[in-house]
């Protein structure tokens, strides 16, 4: 009979929670339905805006994951809560959870947060032609984490965006034109007004160096053994590095062709008598 009697009780007890708890049971249930529409309804509008927006395809998959993300945990707790979890103690255990990831993780965090940047402002996208970190190479891949360039050995460079993100960058394709600067040292005895003829004259014949603005030739410097010109034209990006070794190898050729000396360090022996 106690038995019996201890077993009513205690089913009372239950039945009446359970019907101080139903309303709250309710009213979260209702949050869970009513959130999980407004979540899908919040992330179609943000891919709609995602598609009239020019963003590097990486950045809107990520922001969108995050934003999925960010709501759905904004709605376990509010669900939680009204399920009469503490919201304050909840927050506490989520902060301190944030806060130990963050220690362990924080090398990632920051190269998360460089690559966040980067996909953001666009300092350079895939096929970029870049100097970043001593390396030289076009862009391969940028991805939240780092960024992977091919160098000119046909090497794959992985730089961590977050030490890419806070240091110089030179982007080589930002202008649709550069300029090429090429300086050659000649002889004292050479002459210089036929020398800086030459240069312009191999610029002129050569279709893809640019004829607006015009190559230039100085005096750059009257060094040591030599008479050092410094000539500048501007090409096309895809057209450079094939004009300036057209220059390179030309200016030698005619150079030498004209008793144009180019200088060069000599060691001269003598025999002993």
């Amino acid at each position: 009979m106690d038995f019996l009697s201890d077993y009513e009780e205690y089913a009372e007890k239950f039945i009446g929670k359970f019907w101080e708890f139903l309303p709250d049971l309710i009213a979260a249930a209702l949050i869970l339905i009513v959130g999980l529409w407004v979540t899908k309804f919040i992330n179609r509008m943000v891919a709609k805006f995602f598609s009239v927006k020019d963003y590097d395809p990486t950045l809107e998959s990520f922001l969108q994951s995050f934003i999925k993300i960010a709501l759905k945990v904004v709605l376990f707790v509010l669900v939680i809560t009204q399920l009469g979890v503490q919201s304050s103690s909840l927050v506490a255990v989520i902060g301190a959870a944030g806060l130990a990831i963050g220690l362990a993780l924080q090398g990632s965090l920051a190269n998360f947060a460089g690559g966040v940047l980067i996909l953001l402002f666009k300092p350079f996208k895939v096929g970029d032609f870049i100097t970043a970190q001593g390396i030289d190479g076009t862009v391969k891949e940028i991805s939240i984490f780092t960024t992977k360039l091919n160098t000119f050995g046909n090497q794959v460079a992985i730089i961590p965006n977050g030490e890419l993100s806070n240091n110089n960058i030179v982007n080589y394709n930002i202008e649709s034109t550069r300029r090429d600067k090429i300086t050659v040292g000649i002889g004292y005895s050479s002459n210089i007004k036929l020398a800086k003829e030459i240069l312009l004259q191999i610029c002129s014949e050569k279709e893809t160096i640019l004829k607006d603005p015009a190559p230039e030739v100085y005096v750059a410097e009257l060094a040591d053994s030599s008479v050092n010109l410094s000539l500048r034209f501007w090409a096309k990006n895809e057209d450079f590095w094939e004009a300036h070794f057209y220059v390179m190898e030309e200016l030698k050729l005619r150079f030498d062709d004209n008793n144009i000396e180019i200088p060069f360090p000599q060691r001269v022996m003598y025999q002993g008598q």
